[in-house]
């Protein structure tokens, strides 16, 4: 006769701590892991004191009257990664460019070395619709098959 295991149990050597913020306990983990989390949390809160103050700084000195919180939502929007489209690969495209450390102009001249032309490149940084003769450079340009470049332009 075969044993059962029960799908529960318990380990006396596992510790856990409070993770808190603002005096309220939100989670317990293991003490190496709460360590890395509130420090990247107090790092993010920082940077987002960083970036309203910024937004502050700029209104006061240009004499507008612009809401801080909405220019600090304007520059966090425009730097979200974009998930599909034309603008996604344009984001791909700048990556490889620093991935092979090329200046603009030196990115140009291999992206043409591959058929994809300087002013095609430009078209695409601009927003303007990816044609399909440019999938097959593109996809030798950012090392993919062109299956997976359609679908990570229509957001798959």
């Amino acid at each position: 006769m075969s044993q059962l295991t029960s799908s529960w149990h318990f380990d006396l050597q596992e510790s856990y701590v409070p993770v808190s913020h603002n005096g309220s306990t939100v989670g317990f983990c293991k003490p190496n892991y709460a360590k890395h989390i509130v420090n990247q949390l107090s790092e993010l809160e920082r940077v987002q004191k960083a970036l309203h103050q910024a937004c502050y700084d700029l209104i006061a000195r240009t004499g507008g009257n612009s809401d801080v919180s909405e220019m600090v939502q304007r520059y966090l929007n425009n730097a979200e990664r974009p998930l599909a489209g034309t603008a996604m690969i344009a984001s791909l495209l700048k990556q490889r460019q620093q991935n092979l450390d090329l200046n603009n102009d030196e990115f140009a001249k291999f992206c043409d070395s591959y058929r994809l032309s300087i002013p095609e490149l430009r078209a695409i940084y601009a927003g303007e619709e990816i044609e399909s003769y440019q999938l097959s450079p593109l996809s030798r340009i950012l090392g993919t098959t062109i299956d997976d470049l359609i679908a990570a332009w229509k957001g798959e």
